[in-house]
């Protein structure tokens, strides 16, 4: 290959026409598109899109894609066009759209967004990542890790991920997103307290504070290297880490270039409280030499002080006691005081002294606070011992001598320091001395070029060189990797890398660092002779330059450009002697810090001073560090700072372009277009150049053969066709789009042609119809003139017509009115006439009609005075005659007795009225009790009247029969006559008073009747209304008692899962205490057996022959009771199927239990051998035919038990008491467990105790356990389907492009695409069937395939959302067309199985309607939102929007300006991590609990389920034998 210093230069030169679209340099944007407008020679005029016009060579323009997708590509080596200005438009495209993370080939680019973005690093998109191939989701620093722990776990070989940047680029946060995702992929050890990420993580405050500083272009760069190494035990978990630091520059400690600043430490800590300050005697930055070399001494926006006490409590959090971080700021203030211990000449010769009292102020300071000896630091600094074999001779040092050991001192001080502080965190960390391999992550400054570059930046671009070459073999080896995947001829590649300028550096001997020691090993050197030397030795290296003004400076032309740099400080900076002073003075400190700091050295290094170059250490350390990643898999992250304000959404080109360069991202680009830099699938080349070459397309072709079909008439050479892939090399791609052009111009012009030809004809069209348009109107006016006439001539004949007749009807009018006056006053005469003789004869008429009236009335009253007079005499004969018949019989002695009986009838019924008037009047208000009173006294009056009445008749009879036997008949006949007239007479009055008084009483009843009527319809009213509040309180006391009931149930059942936990493991549900229980035998089954003997032995139940009654066992009734258990067990251990819809099983169980009363006891095994039998039924089964069997009688009989179960009021209430609870008559008609009715309504409530509601939790716990097993079961058989659905329309897309020749294969590809389809329509018919043959609920049913549809909606979503391959039109179509398989199969299913299942794919038939509609950029935000996608949110819009493209119809997606509006709203809820996500999670969560199971299942009827033949036989199971009526 040619020269690599500029990598522009490369370029093949293309085809480049008038009217191309190209990339030309532009001083502000670094790279501007425009259009080609002139061509000279070997120069081109280009019109700018910012309206310039610039001319520049054609090898110095780039050809523009203009088929590049607007979002960008995920991966640059897709791009059609592999070169600076397209790399940057492809990131700048991508960053709009918040995607931040772009591929070139498997090196990662992360752009720092500035802004949270938490939506793209949840636990979702963990999950998404997690074993995905790498490529297939969009980039991702998940994805870079996944591939490192697989390979890791795969190949058992350790891995390193190597995160490059500048300071503020984002290396941290993407180291920490590395180790979270490390950590869930593996796990961790279980530890105690933090996790190993997060300490590590927490380490930096404090590795920042002692390892940054601010440089030209960075506030915080990385002033040394750091290598974390992420320890993995055998099963691939996170065991511990170490963090590795390398090429820390201890230069920078003693000499700090403007506007530059020392370590932050050392600002920090004279920003401290005061009493720190104090303490540590210290002042100002701009008192001490160290840091006033430099006049920048605070940073903008950071607080000093706020740091400080940052940084000592991340010490505390990484475990450095008070007392070593007060020995740490002790040794950075000795380090201060150091600097400013001045040197002047001694008295000796050659001798140095501290020059003043400042001077000495700070020696003593320094030795206070190092705990040392002042004379014995004093001459550590001014005085060196040699070592000879015959003696030690001690000579003194002159000033400069002396300032070199003083900085060599300050130096290795904070070198050691800073070693102290990386063990202190490894020990606080904790590494694993047994792991097997590691996840390195490598996080070191980049490269740097600045105005003044001295010995630092050459170091640190040393560095990068090292790494770039390292990076460069790792890309080279992955285009091999690629070119042998493909399998094509990749020899002739000529591979070029930058050997030649590490050569340059460290080659021994004649290497820069080479010549370096030796000039600092001279004492007369300088920095001149340095730089003469390094003239004349690369005088002829191409690497190597002498710039033409200066004498001192030279530049090396490194990969990422040219730097010069300035030799006058390097000598000093890279000399750094190990003194024995030094070590022997500090190794002997009080303070042990600073003790520990300095071990005691070899006895052979300790005799004498040893010079040690800087440079050389540095070298060493680099060539551990690549030792290192040589033994690792490398991957690469590359993080750039879009721009230096730090700010999102600003993108910065030149600032971009530049760390591209520095980061070797375009030298990777120059490598692959070495290669074949242009790369594309088969079916996207024959998609983009099919029109090339027709007669390929119609050809019946493979898509390999079509391809070299196309390329072959094209004429290209040096391409090379892989397996799949075409690859091009550099400007064939240009030519081929160029030939395209040439192609689509020539037929555009051809449709133009066709097009002019058309509108001619249509317009001469046009102008021949307007010509006979014209001449139709001429003669239509013509026409319409003579037609005028001629009406005009009609008008005139019709006025005279109509005037003439007008007149003739005024006439025949005027005649006509005569007429009918006339016979109007003729006719009027005659009617006057008629009416008066008519009234004439009706006055006669009224008059005869009154006369014969009044003659009628006369003639009445006659006759009826007449009969008046007649009635009256014959009234009063009658009365005569009457009255004589009386005084007959009043004669008689029968007559009184007659008036007798009917006075005492009369008697008799005032008494009944009376009473029945006093009945009615008790019912009266206690107003009317005086009334009632009154009356009662009156009755009683009556009756002594009656009575005294009855005695004088009894008396007179005794007189009369007295008199009537001693006077004469006649006589006597007459008194009686008249003493009995009398007293009739007398009873008569009296009779009548009383009636009256009746009726006046009457009158008072009505009245108070009427009264007690209101009365009552008021009280009836309020009765009613009293009847309808009793009712509410009766209804509110239900339900209150329910609630209560309810209550108590779930305290109780609290309070026992509170005594003993419920647990799943089948093998665990036998508890302790049942065991025990099971091994005491009869003396804890007593209670049990004398609890059951009623019930297992009732006369009233056993329908057996006596003689079999009769038969009583000779066991005891605890074995008897364990038999029967474990005959139960036994049985239900077996299939025992479905009676009508009911599971056998559980009816069995539950007739059993309450049969022998097991929820009324407070000990039995029972129910744990139960759970059991169930664990181990489903411990290991994936048959869901059989877990469909337990769930329907699981869920059966935890129906069973939720309407029968109740929580025990009084845990401690005896046997003896709670049978007497049913002694009254209801308890007598509840003995039997079910009523005739047989249904679960009807069945009674039991007090369950402990181990019943133990046995109700464990018994939920298994319906919660086998349902989500079936669903879990259901969604990995449909997990490997959904995948194909996604990734099938990626082979039946390229049948596309063939025509109407391939549509019998294109057919094919949508048969083998449904086909997946049609495989989960078939695997959800499967399934339900079982569900439905094992009469599992339909709640259940409903709820499995609720879940199932979600987990398909999550899927398909979420994979949509990821892949930017599926967010296409045709896609859009395939995934349509299944989800219509799916909606069919949920309308065969009904409702009642299926649901709501169909609603839980709302997402993505939404997603999928907006990828199959037209017309999309005409959409506006609203439309979209509220109409098309109202379930979606604005980032998923927003990226389903961004992502889409289509293959099929080449349109767009929506407008710039909806894209805009949803980048502003996404803004405004930008702190919101929730609405932020646009992953859907799958909800796992068990989604009913058992009162939904109560409610949703109906009745039971379990009296009449025939018993299984293992027990039909058995005397103690005859309970369950139906019962005939």
């Amino acid at each position: 290959m040619a020269d690599v210093k500029n990598p522009k230069v490369l370029a093949t030169p293309v085809n480049i026409i008038v009217g191309s679209h190209v990339w030309v340099e532009d001083p502000d944007e670094a790279w501007i598109d425009g259009q080609v407008t002139k061509i000279t020679g070997k120069d081109a005029q280009i019109q700018t899109t910012n309206g310039k016009t610039v001319t520049e060579k054609l090898s110095k323009i780039y050809p523009k894609d203009l088929e590049a997708p607007p979002g960008g590509v995920d991966d640059m080596t897709k791009l059609s066009y592999l070169h600076e200005p397209g790399v940057l438009q492809n990131l700048k495209a991508r960053y709009e759209l918040n995607e931040i993370y772009t591929y070139t080939g498997n090196i990662l680019i992360a752009i720092n967004p500035f802004q949270r973005l938490p939506h793209i690093y949840d636990s979702h998109m963990m999950q998404q990542y997690k074993g995905a191939p790498f490529g297939e989701l969009s980039p991702h620093v998940f994805a870079v890790a996944d591939v490192a722990y697989r390979a890791m776990i795969n190949e058992l070989k350790s891995n390193s991920i190597l995160v490059s940047g500048e300071s503020g680029a984002g290396k941290t946060e993407t180291t920490k997103m590395l180790m979270r995702y490390l950590a869930f992929l593996g796990g961790r050890v279980a530890t105690e307290g933090r996790t190993v990420e997060q300490q590590v993580l927490e380490s930096n405050p404090v590795l920042e504070a002692f390892g940054n500083a601010k440089t030209v272009r960075n506030n915080n760069s990385s002033r040394f290297g750091k290598f974390v190494e992420i320890q993995f035990d055998k099963h691939g978990r996170i065991s511990g880490a170490a963090i590795r630091t390398y090429l820390l520059e201890r230069s920078r400690v003693c000499q700090v270039s403007d506007p530059e600043r020392n370590y932050h430490c050392f600002y920090l800590l004279c920003a401290a409280p005061a009493e720190e300050v104090e303490k540590y005697k210290l002042g100002k930055p701009q008192s001490y030499h160290y840091l006033n070399q430099s006049h920048c001494y605070e940073l903008v926006g950071v607080s000093d002080a706020h740091d400080y006490l940052a940084t000592r409590r991340a010490m505390d959090i990484v475990g450095i006691s008070e007392k070593e971080q007060e020995a740490i700021f002790r040794v950075v203030a000795a380090i201060l005081h150091l600097g400013n211990i001045v040197f002047a000449k001694g008295k000796e010769v050659d001798s140095s002294v501290p020059k003043d009292d400042q001077a000495k102020f700070h020696l003593n300071t320094t030795a206070e606070l190092l705990m040392c000896d002042v004379k014995a630091l004093e001459d550590a600094l001014c005085k060196r011992v040699m070592v000879t074999p015959e003696e030690v001779i001690k000579r003194s040092l002159d000033p400069q001598s002396a300032t070199v050991s003083r900085d060599g001192l300050a130096k290795t001080l904070y070198s050691r320091l800073f070693d102290w502080l990386v063990d202190k965190i490894n020990n606080s960390i904790g590494q694993d001395p047994n792991s097997n391999f590691l996840i390195g992550v490598l996080d070191i400054y980049g490269f740097e070029s600045f105005k003044a570059n001295s010995f630092e930046q050459f170091c640190i671009n040393f560095t990068n060189e090292k790494l770039q070459q390292h990076f460069n073999q790792h890309v080279f080896k992955m285009e091999q990797e690629e070119y042998t995947k493909e399998k094509i001829n990749w020899s002739y590649i000529e591979f070029v890398d930058n050997q030649d300028v590490l050569d340059l550096i460290e080659k021994k001997p004649g290497g820069i660092v080479a010549l370096l020691d030796e000039a600092c090993m001279f004492p007369k050197s300088t920095h001149e002779t340095f730089a003469n030397k390094l003239y004349q030795t690369f005088k002829n290296h191409k690497r190597f330059i002498k710039p033409k003004l200066s004498r001192t400076d030279f530049t090396i032309a490194h990969y990422a450009g040219d730097v010069l740099y300035q030799s006058d400080q390097f000598l000093d900076k890279n000399k750094d002697y190990v003194v024995p002073e030094h070590q022997d003075l500090l190794g002997v400190s009080k303070c042990p810090f600073v003790a520990g700091l300095f071990p005691p050295l070899p006895e052979e290094t300790s005799k004498s001073s040893k010079f040690s170059s800087i440079g050389s250490r540095f070298k060493l350390q680099l060539q551990q560090l690549m030792e290192t990643l040589n033994s690792t898999e490398p991957h690469y992250i590359r993080c750039v700072k879009p721009n230096n304000q730090l700010k999102p959404a600003i993108f910065e080109n030149q600032n971009i372009m530049q760390q591209l360069r520095c980061g070797g991202v375009l030298e990777a680009i120059r490598i692959s277009m070495a290669g074949y830099p242009t790369r594309k699938p088969f079916f996207e080349f024959i998609n983009r150049f099919g029109l090339l070459c027709p007669e390929a397309l119609e050809g019946n072709y493979d898509e390999k053969a079509a391809c070299q079909k196309i390329l072959e008439k094209a004429g290209l050479e040096g391409f090379q066709v892989g397996l799949t892939k075409i690859f091009l090399r550099a400007g064939q791609m240009a030519e081929l789009d160029a030939r395209r052009a040439e192609v689509l111009s020539s037929a555009a012009k051809t449709i133009q042609r066709r097009i002019r030809t058309h509108i001619s004809r249509r317009r001469f069209l046009a102008v021949r119809k307007a010509s006979v348009d014209i001449q139709s109107i001429c003669r239509g006016v013509l026409a319409c003139k003579l037609y005028q006439n001629m009406r005009r001539q009609a008008a005139a004949l019709k006025i005279q017509k109509h005037i003439k007749r007008h007149q003739a009807r005024v006439a025949y009018q005027k005649l006509h009115i005569s007429a009918l006056v006339l016979q109007t006053g003729l006719r009027a005469m005659a009617a006057r006439r008629e009416f008066r003789s008519m009234n004439l004869n009706k006055n006669a008429t009224l008059l005869q009609a009154w006369w014969l009236c009044r003659r009628a009335v006369v003639y009445y009253k006659k006759l009826t005075r007449s009969c008046i007079v007649t009635q009256t005499r014959w009234r009063g004969r009658v009365a005569r005659r009457e009255l004589r018949k009386l005084k007959m019989a009043a004669r008689e002695t029968g007559a009184l007795k007659e008036a007798k009986d009917k006075l005492e009838k009369n008697v008799e019924e005032l008494t009944w009225r009376l009473q029945l008037e006093k009945r009615l009047r008790t019912d009266l208000e206690e107003a009317k009790a005086q009334e009632v009173m009154k009356l009662q006294n009156t009755m009683q009056e009556m009756q002594k009247i009656i009575e005294e009445t009855n005695a004088l008749l009894a008396k007179e009879r005794e007189t009369a029969k007295k008199a009537i036997e001693e006077a004469p008949p006649v006589i006597q006949e007459k008194e009686v006559l008249v003493e009995d007239t009398k007293k009739v007479e007398s009873l008569t009055e009296e009779v009548e008073s009383l009636k009256a008084s009746l009726e006046t009483e009457k009158l008072r009843a009505d009245e108070a009747e009427g009264k007690y009527k209101e009365l009552q319809e008021s009280s009836e009213e309020k009765r009613k209304k009293l009847e309808e509040t009793e009712k509410k309180v009766q209804q509110l006391a239900d339900s209150m008692r329910g609630l209560e009931e309810k209550l108590a149930n779930i305290e109780s059942e609290n309070k026992v899962l509170r005594q003993q936990a419920v647990s799943i493991a089948p093998n665990k549900f036998l508890s302790g205490r049942s065991r025990s229980i099971l091994q005491r035998g009869s003396e804890s089954g007593h209670l049990e057996a004398r609890a059951a003997i009623p019930d297992l032995h009732s006369p009233s139940l056993n329908l057996r022959e006596p003689a079999e009654v009769e038969e009583k066992p000779q066991k005891s009734l605890n074995e008897k009771q364990q038999e029967n258990q474990e005959l139960l067990i036994r049985c239900i251990a077996q299939h025992l199927g479905f009676a009508g819809n009911q599971p056998i099983a559980a009816c069995i169980i539950y007739k059993c239990l309450l049969q022998w009363r097991s929820f009324e006891v407070e000990r039995t095994s029972v129910f744990d051998r139960i759970i059991q039998t169930i664990g181990n039924a489903i411990e290991t089964q994936d048959n869901n035919d059989i877990l469909a069997y337990w769930l329907s009688n699981a869920s059966t009989l935890l129906l069973l038990l939720q309407r029968t179960l109740k929580a025990s009021g009084a845990a401690g209430m005896t046997p003896q008491r709670r049978r007497s609870s049913s002694a009254t008559l209801f308890g007598r008609m509840t003995q039997f467990p079910w009523s005739a009715t047989s249904g679960v309504d009807s069945l009674r409530q039991v007090e369950a105790k402990y181990p019943a509601l133990l046995f109700k939790q464990q018994l939920t716990a298994y319906v919660e356990k086998i349902y989500g097993m079936i669903r879990d079961n259901l969604k990995k058989e449909i997990s490997p389907l959904l995948g194909l659905c996604i990734q099938a329309p990626r082979t039946s897309r390229a049948s596309l492009v063939k025509g109407a020749s391939r549509s019998v294969a294109n057919t094919a590809g949508q048969q083998a695409l449904i086909a997946h389809w049609q495989g989960i329509v078939k695997s959800l018919g499967n399934f339900l069937n079982t569900l439905k043959a094992n009469y599992v609920p339909p709640f259940l049913v409903r709820k499995v395939f609720t879940q199932i549809f979600s987990f398909i909606n999550v899927q398909l979503f979420n994979s949509l959302l990821l892949r930017r391959e599926c967010c296409s039109f045709s896609n859009g179509e395939y995934v349509k067309a299944g989800l219509a398989e799916l909606e069919h199969w949920c309308y065969k299913a009904t409702d009642e199985y299926a649901g709501s299942a169909w609603d839980e794919l709302k997402h993505i038939r939404q997603a999928i309607g907006f990828l199959v509609i037209h017309q999309k950029p005409k959409k506006t935000l609203d439309e979209i939102s509220h109409d098309l996608c109202p379930v979606l949110s604005i980032q998923q819009l927003y990226r389903i929007s961004t992502m889409y493209w289509d293959d099929k119809y080449g349109t767009h997606s929506v407008s710039p300006d909806v894209i805009a509006n949803m980048r502003v709203l996404m803004t405004e809820d930008s702190n919101n991590a929730v609405s932020n996500s646009f992953l859907l999670d799958d909800d796992s969560s068990i989604p009913f609990s058992v009162d939904d199971i109560s409610k949703s299942m109906e009745q039971i009827d379990i009296a009449d389920i025939e018993p299984p033949p293992l027990i039909r036989e058995n005397i103690g199971f005859s309970f369950l034998l139906p019962r005939s009526d």
